[in-house]
């Protein structure tokens, strides 16, 4: 029986033909079954250039401008709209196979095309040795264009590399391009456990995801074997189930005990970082007593973040998000005294309900109210986090998965803006984060909500999902 079904799941599963080495692979089963997908990108790209079809699709293959939204075009490329496509990203360039309704109509099509790529070739000249057609040039700009064709099969590549040296890299993509279109492709289990229409692989980092959407949605659905994160409890309840979602960042976690040190030391590194004048044998020392006396129910709230923060500096980064962490303790009494060294550390306050921690650039607060532990780099979120934990019913609420999120996009606009130019010139890390503001600000700022959810998986793995979601009219 067991065998029936892994056959009946290997034989409904996407094979996608993909190159070996490659660093990302896109995955189209269907191309005419993109149309959910394009209508939210066409939405997006309203607000965000980045985001239009046309620029994602462009992508797809090496030389000819593909737009499965337009099926007439595809076929008058000799593709066939109803088959799939593959997109092999390498160092040296790319490799995409597609399936073909007219092959002499492709070759045709190449040939015009490839003529206005060449440098010294202007006659495109097939060849064909064993059953396979292909054909292998120089381009002006430098690198190799070209294809091999096989029967209904075709795959096209261009290098990138060499300049007008030749350094090897077209021939060995015209290797990889015959090889594919010389044997059929097997189907693969992992993006068959996935839903969606178009899957991304990044074999690197042991990562795949399945996307699909509609005008006003945009779902991913993925697994990763290297996200750098604790284990996870299964689906259960949590004392945080019951509180409503509000700020930047809203998560509920329910980690796992071989994964409680790996989350609790993630906190202290950060607390280490912004007093380094904290003995770090005593930091780690109150780390560790207080992973012993957590149950794994983690609450994350990011509210905002500040107006104009000083990021060129560690402390800057540190105190820029209003965050606080609660945690759920086994023992409130116990948790108490393994806190209680904290009193002895430089800067140290003693406080009602716990201990505020002066570091250069703000304060850190830890609280202790009932059975929950709060952290927090602003001393208002802190202690509304804190009255918040402290009214929860006992008894919790039970989730589906053991980590939910929501990002409230509007928000996370407002943070991005806060990452100026010279932020950039002076700490090369926060490029990317300036980069997706100034990008993908302005969608951001018109989306209503981004929320997911995590588990683990079995050998270290995890599994995610995630919603981004728009308005339901423009």
């Amino acid at each position: 029986m067991l065998s029936f079904v892994l056959a009946a799941t290997l034989a409904a599963a996407p094979a996608p033909r993909a190159a070996t080495s490659a660093d990302t692979v896109v995955h189209i089963p269907r191309l005419d079954a993109l149309q959910g997908v394009s209508a939210f990108l066409g939405r997006a790209g309203q607000n965000a250039a980045l985001m239009r079809p046309a620029v994602w699709y462009a992508e797809l293959h090496p030389f000819f401008s593909l737009d499965p939204s337009q099926p007439d075009t595809l076929s008058a490329l000799g593709i066939d709209p109803t088959g799939p496509i593959t997109l092999s990203l390498r160092g040296g360039g790319r490799v995409s196979c597609t399936r073909l309704t007219d092959a002499k109509a492709f070759q045709q099509k190449a040939a015009g095309m490839l003529a206005t790529l060449g440098s010294t070739t202007k006659e495109v000249k097939p060849t064909t040795s064993g059953g396979v057609t292909s054909v292998n040039l120089p381009r002006e700009s430098g690198g190799r264009v070209g294809y091999a064709l096989k029967g209904q099969e075709a795959c096209a590549f261009s290098s990138t590399g060499g300049g007008f040296v030749d350094d090897g890299q077209g021939q060995v993509l015209l290797k990889e391009s015959v090889r594919l279109v010389g044997r059929a492709p097997k189907a693969d289990a992992k993006l068959g456990q996935l839903p969606g229409v178009l899957y991304v692989q990044v074999p690197g980092r042991g990562m795949v995801v399945g996307l699909d959407g509609t005008g006003s949605e945009l779902r991913l659905e993925g697994t990763a074997t290297k996200l750098p994160l604790p284990a996870f409890q299964a689906s259960g309840a949590s004392p945080y189930g019951a509180m409503k979602p509000e700020g930047l960042l809203f998560s509920r976690a329910r980690v796992a005990p071989v994964g409680v040190s790996q989350a609790v030391g993630g906190v202290r590194a950060n607390i280490q970082r912004v007093c380094p004048t904290c003995p770090a044998d005593q930091v780690s020392s109150v780390a560790r007593a207080v992973a012993e006396r957590l149950t794994g129910n983690v609450l994350v709230v990011v509210d905002s973040v500040k107006s104009r923060p000083n990021l060129r500096t560690t402390e800057g980064r540190f105190f820029a998000p209003r965050q606080a962490l609660a945690a759920e303790v086994t023992d409130a009494a116990a948790m108490k005294a393994a806190l209680a060294p904290l009193a002895k550390l430089p800067g140290a306050r003693a406080l009602e309900d716990g201990y505020a921690l002066d570091v250069k650039g703000g304060t850190v607060f830890v609280r202790l109210k009932g059975k929950h532990v709060v952290v927090g780099n602003d001393e208002e979120v802190a202690r509304s986090i804190t009255s918040l934990v402290g009214a929860l019913p006992a008894e919790g609420a039970k989730s589906p998965h053991a980590v939910d999120f929501t990002v409230d996009p509007k928000r996370l606009a407002r943070g991005l803006k806060q990452v100026s130019l010279m932020d950039v010139v002076s700490e090369q890390q926060l490029a990317a984060m300036f980069a997706v503001g100034l990008e993908l600000g302005p969608l951001l700022a018109n989306s209503e909500q981004i929320t997911g959810w995590l588990d683990s998986a079995t050998g270290g793995a995890h599994r995610f999902s995630a919603l981004w979601t728009l308005p339901a009219t423009p």
